[in-house]
């Protein structure tokens, strides 16, 4: 429920109290005394999603947008709001979304101090490199929910969909410099832990599960990232709260600046350049998908012109947005094009194990699982890959290995190092 003022001259009071009550809104007519001038204050409760189809009808009375408050109220009590709350909340003009001018005020408030921006972000690193190091899930989920991402990642969306360039240079910069801050704070803490003696210099940290899992980008990543930054703008575009949504979004980044700063702890550069490609791709993806969220709900610059899509690109707006979108694209072509790399080569050898396991030789065996590692750009590098099977108990197959080298090279004219790792079934189970 919102409650709006608005100060009307003189001369556009009758035309605006008449968009009121032809609407069917109760008023409240204030006079203004702080000056010698005749305006008047108008109070009058609102539905949330009522608040921009009035106040463009009450533009096109003629007030302008000089003064205007929209403030948040618990409920409201006037003889015709439960007719309002029919027709904008459980009507056919139901809209979840909220004010134009509202958003760009939540997205700026959900913005931190620089210090507490930075601290929360390294914190949250910490946490997660904690977390990651341990195998423990839900301390991981812990340093999601301290860290403010969200803020940045919002800012700059909705700046780029209103075309405000403070808010495109602020917000994107803001979430660029504090992953930069959490990789950092991530390899100090990491390398501390490591040549400290507080974990084993010799520990693999590949074998971790919290690890692998953040080193090897894939379809089910961006998809994350996609889902991160619709649900974003979903809540702070209309009255749902959007505190959960953050969570979801540091899920998409926090722990991905984690797994590189460990890698660069470890100097494993392959793990370190896996996690980040799942980082940037993630990044890109939550901005790029919000960006549209915002778009679909109807969100566009204050001088935008509905209908007229060529004459709104005006080279202000392009200067504006350009830049921004130009980055993105390319940082997403960069890392899909590695992303999709990957994908072939997964699916490739996920493919061979099966064809090799039909053969008859292997008719008592069941695949269960099959993991690659991440290679990168560097095609000429051997790809370690990881078959897990299910076999009869105590029956050897010395030349399983060898079979899924010969298909899975032959197939992807890469070298492979295959490990297969053997579940024992036992009394048919």
């Amino acid at each position: 429920m919102r409650l709006i003022e608005v100060l009307v001259s003189s001369d556009d009071r009758e035309a605006v109290l008449s968009a009121l009550e032809s609407d069917g809104i109760d008023y409240v007519v204030v006079t203004e005394d702080s000056t010698d001038s005749a305006d008047v204050l108008v109070q009058f409760p609102l539905p949330t999603q009522a608040v921009e189809e009035v106040l463009e009808s009450l533009e096109e009375a003629g007030i302008d947008d000089q003064f205007v408050i929209v403030s948040s109220i618990e409920t409201a009590r006037t003889p015709g709001i439960e007719d309002l709350e029919e027709r904008f909340v459980s009507g056919t003009e139901t809209d979840d979304s909220i004010f134009s001018e509202e958003i760009r005020t939540r997205a700026l408030n959900m913005t931190p101090s620089r210090l507490t921006y930075y601290a929360m972000t390294v914190l949250s690193a910490i946490v997660a490199t904690a977390g990651l190091l341990l195998d423990s899930p839900a301390i991981v989920v812990g340093s999601m929910v301290i860290a403010p991402q969200v803020s940045a990642a919002l800012t700059g969306t909705v700046g780029m969909v209103l075309n405000d360039r403070g808010m495109i240079v602020g917000g994107i910069s803001s979430l660029v410099s504090g992953l930069v801050a959490a990789m950092g704070g991530a390899f100090v803490f990491a390398w501390l832990l490591r040549y400290g003696g507080v974990v084993p210099t010799t520990l693999e940290i590949t074998a971790i599960n919290q690890v692998s899992t953040r080193i090897a980008p894939g379809l089910l990543s961006l998809i994350v990232g996609i889902c991160a930054g619709a649900a974003g703008a979903f809540g702070l575009a209309t009255a749902l709260p959007v505190s959960l949504v953050g969570v979801m979004i540091a899920a998409a980044l926090i722990p991905a600046a984690a797994a590189v700063g460990i890698g660069l702890a470890w100097g494993g550069l392959t793990v370190a350049f896996g996690a980040f490609v799942l980082l940037a791709i993630n990044t890109v993806s939550i901005v790029l998908s919000g960006l549209l969220v915002f778009w679909y709900l109807g969100y566009r610059p204050d001088d935008w012109t509905r209908g007229a899509f060529r004459a709104n690109l005006s080279r202000e707006h392009l200067a504006n947005v350009a830049p921004a979108l130009a980055i993105l694209m390319a940082a997403l072509l960069v890392t899909g094009g590695v992303l999709g790399q990957h994908v072939l080569f997964e699916h490739a050898v996920n493919d061979e194990a099966r064809e090799v396991l039909e053969d008859p030789a292997y008719e008592e065996l069941e695949l269960v699982d099959v993991q690659s590692t991440f290679a990168g750009a560097n095609l000429a590098e051997t790809n370690a890959v990881t078959i897990v099977v299910r076999r009869p108990d105590g029956v050897s197959y010395p030349d399983l290995v060898e079979a899924f080298e010969t298909a899975i090279e032959e197939r992807t004219d890469r070298d492979v190092a295959v490990t297969v790792e053997f579940v024992d079934q036992v009394d048919g189970t």
